[in-house]
C-alpha cells in the first residue's frame, strides 16, 4: 500500500459524531469471523490478527508519528484511530486492535507516568507503601473521553471489521506503579505482594477498578470484544497467582462483561497458569510461543476457543520456515472448539510488514 493510499484513508473527524451511542447491531459483528471464533462458533476461515499489529513496525505509523509522544497520540482521538486503522487496511487482518498503552488509564487517573524511549513506561514517583497506594486517585470518568472518541471515530471507519479493545491486567500495571518501570522479574513486586497483602489488596483493587473503567469506556463506545493483557503474570507461582491475583482480574473485566461481549485473557510465559486464569471468567485464552496450543486445549479442558501463538521469533525466519510453523499451529488449533491466529506475544519493531500480510493471506487461503 503505497502512503497516498493510506492518506486516503485517514478519519474525518467531522464525520462522526463520537458522543452518539453505537449500534448493537452494527457494532457487536455477531457474524464477523473473529466473533463467531470467539463465542466457539467456528468459521469456515479462521480468523487472523496480531497484537502490536497498530505500531512500530509500519511505516506510515513511524511517519505519523514524528514529533509526538507516545502518550499523547494514545489520548488524540484522531491520531489513536488512524493508527489503529492502519493494519487493518495493509495486512486485511479480520480484526483491528485499539491502540492505547497499558499505562494509560493510570495517566487518566492523574498518576505521573512517561514512555522513555528504549525503556517503556516510568513513574516519577514508585507505589511502595500503604501510604502510597491511599494516595492514587481515583479515575474520573470524564478523563475517558478521548478514549471514547477514538473508539467511536475508529468504529465508523472499520465497517464490517470489529474493534478489539485493550488493557492491561491488574497484575502487570501493579508492577510498573511498584517497580517504578519495567522489570523482568518484579521483585519489589513480590515482596509487597507477601509482606503486605492488605496494602497489595489495596493497590490492585484500585488497577482492576481503572483497568474496568478503561475497557468499559472501550466497549461502550463500540468495541466488539475486549482483551485483557498480563505481560508480567509469568513471574507467578500458581499459589500466589490465585491468591493474589486471581480474583483482581475478574473484577477487572466484569465491566465490559456485563456489556456482553466476549473477553480475552492472555498473558507472557502464562503456560502453567493457564487453568487458573481461565476462572476469571474469559470467553477466549491466549496463548504465548511456549506452549503447544493441542496440549493448551488438553489443559483448558478442551472447551474454550484459543488464540495465538506463532513464535515472532520466526518472523524473521525464511519463508518456508515461517509458513510449515503458520500451517503447525493452526492444525494444533483444530484441538480447540474455535481458533484465532495470532502471535504468541507482539509484532517485533524490526518485523517486515510484508511477512505479516503473507501470513494473512495464508491463513485465509489454508483454512
Amino acid at each position: 500500500m503505497t502512503r497516498t493510499e493510506t492518506q486516503e484513508h485517514v478519519p474525518n473527524l467531522n464525520a462522526v459524531n463520537s458522543h452518539s451511542a453505537p449500534s448493537p447491531s452494527a457494532d457487536r459483528h455477531t457474524d464477523s469471523r473473529l466473533v463467531r471464533a470467539y463465542r466457539a462458533d467456528r468459521p469456515e476461515v479462521t480468523p487472523v490478527w496480531f497484537m502490536r499489529q497498530a505500531g512500530r513496525s509500519l511505516p506510515e505509523y513511524r511517519e505519523l508519528r514524528v514529533g509526538t509522544d507516545m502518550l499523547d497520540a494514545c489520548l488524540d482521538p484522531g491520531m489513536a484511530s488512524e493508527i489503529t486503522l492502519q493494519p487493518v487496511r495493509r495486512h486485511g487482518v479480520d480484526a483491528a486492535i485499539f491502540f492505547s498503552d497499558i499505562v494509560i488509564p493510570v495517566r487518566l487517573a492523574g498518576v505521573d507516568v512517561t514512555i522513555v524511549p528504549g525503556r517503556g513506561p516510568v513513574l516519577e514517583s514508585p507505589v511502595r507503601s500503604a501510604a502510597d497506594v491511599a494516595a492514587l486517585p481515583p479515575l474520573d470518568p470524564a478523563a475517558l473521553q478521548p478514549i471514547r472518541d477514538a473508539v467511536a471515530l475508529t468504529v465508523a471507519q472499520l465497517g464490517a471489521t470489529p474493534l478489539i479493545g485493550f488493557a492491561g491486567a491488574p497484575y502487570t500495571l501493579a508492577s510498573y506503579l511498584v517497580e517504578g518501570g519495567p522489570s523482568r522479574e518484579q521483585l519489589r513486586t513480590r515482596a509487597l505482594m507477601k509482606s503486605d497483602p492488605e496494602t497489595w489488596n489495596a493497590l490492585l483493587a484500585w488497577t482492576a477498578t481503572i483497568t474496568g473503567a478503561f475497557l468499559e469506556a472501550q466497549v461502550a463506545a463500540g468495541a466488539s470484544a475486549a482483551q485483557l493483557f498480563d505481560s508480567w503474570a509469568g513471574s507467578l507461582s500458581v499459589a500466589d497467582y490465585r491468591s493474589h491475583v486471581l480474583a483482581h482480574s475478574a473484577a477487572a473485566i466484569g465491566p465490559a462483561k456485563a456489556l456482553g461481549v466476549p473477553i480475552v485473557h492472555f498473558g507472557v510465559g502464562t503456560g502453567e497458569l493457564l487453568t487458573s486464569m481461565r476462572e476469571i471468567g474469559a470467553d477466549v485464552m491466549g496463548v504465548d510461543w511456549r506452549l503447544p496450543l493441542d496440549e493448551a486445549s488438553r489443559r483448558l479442558g478442551g472447551d474454550i476457543p484459543l488464540q495465538g501463538n506463532i513464535d515472532p521469533a520466526l518472523l524473521e525466519a525464511p519463508w518456508p520456515v515461517l509458513e510449515a510453523h503458520v500451517l503447525d499451529v493452526l492444525d494444533r488449533g483444530r484441538a480447540a472448539p474455535a481458533h484465532v491466529l495470532n502471535l504468541g506475544h507482539g509484532v517485533p519493531p524490526e518485523t517486515d510488514p510484508g511477512v505479516l500480510t503473507r501470513i494473512v493471506e495464508l491463513v485465509h487461503a489454508r483454512s
